[in-house]
């Protein structure tokens, strides 16, 4: 059946992936993105950046692996935020309330302390194709 197809689509918007994972599958009719962390199509870590930066970065990229999955913001279903400190909640609520628009997915929040890279925030998602 179409609707059991499992692909791996090429995101060109952000960089090679850092480890043996996709950006984005999908699967089922469900878009899976992995974590995006503030890192530049070209590959430069945000590790200096403030919070703002990198949190605009990190949500460009999971942007990024859901167009190249065929689906988009407003049919996201599941959001996951990883954030190295609840001090960045404010400003990051902020932020993915103007990003994620009108959407309103189910959403956690979990403080991590250090992410990879001394990065600060790190987003996954779930999106219906």
């Amino acid at each position: 059946m179409a609707n059991d197809r499992l692909l791996t689509p090429s995101v060109e918007a952000n960089a090679p992936p850092g480890g043996h994972y996709s950006h984005v599958v999908v699967a089922n009719g469900f878009a899976f993105v992995s974590g995006q962390l503030p890192i530049t199509a070209d590959g430069r870590r945000l590790t200096d950046a403030p919070f703002e930066q990198q949190a605009r970065q990190a949500l460009a990229n999971v942007a990024a692996a859901l167009q190249a999955g065929g689906t988009g913001i407003e049919k996201l279903v599941q959001v996951r935020v990883y954030i190295e400190s609840m001090e960045h909640w404010p400003l990051f609520n902020s932020i993915y309330a103007e990003w994620v628009g009108t959407s309103r997915p189910a959403r956690a929040v979990v403080p991590t302390g250090p992410l990879h890279f001394g990065l600060k925030v790190e987003v996954e998602a779930v999106a219906i194709v």
